[in-house]
């Protein structure tokens, strides 16, 4: 059987070589057809089977874990019991993929490797879940209680239970799958913040899984999960978990879809059909899913779109590439259209004029984030400053690996496709920033702070990824072909398993990170991101009982008329969230209105 080469993680189709036809396969296809006992169909099923149930495994048994979360010492020991469990499921996994590395044949320790990447993609956010599950333990509800964005999002599920239609221009797949859940499994209206909660721990649980599979359409299993891991710790808000893993997902997503408009010449007319009107129904999905990070991609991605159809390069090429395109982007819009319809209807008229802290940094710095509920931070102390230009190390080694992923991979899909969301996030950015004060609206603009900055790792990967082809290329080419100078696969393999150890440290000390600022928080008269878990301790639960350690300080009764949030006549003008008095002048140019 002839040796793979375990540094070329990216098929030819990705890349744009076209030396190999049999690489008209996926990225999965490929590297499980070359194991002779499983058929490519069952390993891309065991991945996805082992990643999702290792999440939502791992997050059952967290919810086990019986401390007291208003206490810090509570939250300390609970997270360290999900640490714990994490190393006694993660270590055996590690122990497997490194006996096979170096005990095993290529072939097992292939098989052994997409496993283990799987389930590693499976601990790192069913950790994040678990420490939010710490964080809620004794309280049935979910982070924010019936306030801030989680009150809204329920109030609109509760207008949809009691049949009132969609909400306004709000996505509106998550609070009708919030609606179900609640009208099924928890007494409907009563129970709304019972759905969010359990909506709020499985979807943080699955991000990793979703972000691992949807990057396996492109890459091997190393580099799939060293872009899935980091973004899904970094970017996922249990708080409102459907937004960022939208993006996480969205990505890859287009990536691939470019990818098949680039080569729909090589299909069946039925097959190109089929796969643009899947691809059209999964951002439909996605869109009504969170629609955000469309707005921010659309312009740079579907002038890439433009660019690679193949204009010049023959009338049947052209059509099969329009057919591709156009069946894609009216599924879409078929699959979309609820939301779709409710902007055309009412986007005009909707202006966003909610200011906070990140509205007040430098509008450059996208290395970083900070929500409005700041604790004690604010712009004068958010960022920190680095050491070159304001910039830290790892920004400018962040920058060195894009670098390198620019200048290796250009004609590489998936770099230009990161590099368009990129481009089209920053021009928009800027032009929404630059026209805040005299349009006195905000535009959410913020928010292009995540996909910039998830561009920017994607590239980062994808140069490592070039550079080590192009090294252990050279070093081939130096020393062909004799013995003693020849780097066998399983050497590479070797080097990629202990760069999945190192990956593992990172996603248990992340997610502990990620989880621990959800800890309901023991500052008081800060709001600080812990807030959102305390609320949720001290709301009446249907029995009439307050949580379990809610203690002699009450709660408050469930809220049976929430509904959307209605604001009042708008004024024009900004709104300093969590801004005292004396700052408005200062921050938004107005006095406070009450």
């Amino acid at each position: 059987m002839k040796a793979i080469d375990m540094t070329d993680l990216v098929d030819d189709p990705v890349s744009g070589a076209r030396a190999d036809r049999t690489t008209t396969s996926s990225a999965a296809e490929r590297d499980g057809s070359r194991v002779s006992r499983f058929k490519p169909w069952q390993l891309r099923l065991a991945e996805g089977a082992v990643s999702v149930l290792v999440s939502l495994l791992f997050l059952r048994l967290c919810m086990h874990i019986s401390v007291n979360p208003l206490q810090r010492v509570g939250q300390v020991s609970g997270l360290a019991k999900v640490q714990q469990y994490g190393a006694l499921i993660g270590l055996p996994l590690l122990a497997v993929l490194l006996y096979a590395a170096y005990r095993g044949s290529l072939q097992r320790y292939q098989v052994a490797q997409r496993l283990v990447c799987a389930a590693l993609a499976g601990l790192a956010t069913g950790a994040v879940a678990g420490g939010i599950a710490v964080a809620l333990h004794g309280t049935p509800f979910g982070l924010g209680g019936q306030e801030g964005d989680p009150g809204n999002v329920m109030g609109m599920a509760n207008d949809m239970i009691r049949g009132d239609g969609l909400p306004g221009v709000y996505p509106p797949l998550f609070p009708a799958v919030l609606a179900l859940v609640a009208d099924t499994f928890h007494n409907g209206v009563a129970g709304v913040g019972y759905a969010m909660k359990d909506l709020q721990l499985v979807c943080t649980a699955l991000a990793g899984p979703m972000a691992y599979l949807a990057w396996r359409l492109l890459l091997r299993p190393v580099w799939a999960v060293l872009i899935a891991i980091p973004s899904a710790i970094v970017f996922m808000d249990p708080i409102r978990p459907y937004s960022h893993a939208t993006m996480i997902v969205m990505v890859p997503m287009l990536a691939g879809c470019l990818r098949e408009l680039r080569r729909a010449h090589e299909l069946s007319r039925r097959t190109t059909v089929l796969r643009a009107a899947g691809f059209g129904a999964a951002f439909g999905l996605l869109f009504l899913w969170y629609s955000g990070w469309f707005v921010w991609t659309a312009p740079g991605v579907l002038v890439l779109a433009l660019f690679l159809v193949p204009w010049r390069q023959g009338a049947a090429r052209l059509r099969r590439a329009l057919l591709f395109l156009g069946v894609t982007l009216l599924s879409a819009a078929v699959v979309g259209a609820p939301l779709l319809v409710q902007m055309v209807r009412l986007g005009a008229a909707t202006k966003d004029r909610y200011a906070y802290v990140m509205t007040y940094v430098d509008p450059a710095y996208v290395m970083g984030w900070i929500s409005d509920r700041e604790g004690r931070a604010n712009y004068h102390t958010f960022p920190d400053a680095g050491e070159l230009a304001g910039q830290n190390a790892f920004t400018m080694l962040l920058l060195g690996a894009v670098a390198l992923g620019i200048g290796f991979g250009l004609r590489n899909v998936v770099v230009r496709t990161a590099a368009a969301g990129l481009i089209s996030a920053w021009l928009l950015r800027f032009w929404f920033a630059s026209h805040m004060q005299h349009d006195q609206a905000v535009q959410l603009y913020p928010r292009t702070t995540w996909i910039i900055m998830y561009s920017l790792m994607i590239l980062a990967v994808l140069g490592l990824m070039f550079t080590t082809q192009r090294v252990v290329g050279w070093l081939r080419a130096v020393g062909g072909d004799a013995p003693a100078t020849r780097i066998k696969p399983i050497v590479v393999g070797r080097l990629a398993a202990g760069v999945l150890c190192a990956l593992a440290l990172f996603a248990t000390v992340g997610a502990s990170w990620s989880a621990n600022r959800y800890m309901p928080t023991t500052d008081i008269g800060v709001e600080d991101m812990g807030l959102d878990a305390y609320r949720a301790h001290f709301i009446q639960q249907q029995d009439g009982k307050c949580p379990k350690y809610a203690g002699s300080k009450g709660c408050s009764p469930i809220n049976m008329e929430l509904a959307e949030y209605t604001f009042g006549p708008d004024d024009l003008k900004l709104f300093c969230g969590n801004a005292e008095q004396p700052e408005w002048p200062v921050l938004c140019g107005r006095q406070r209105p009450w």
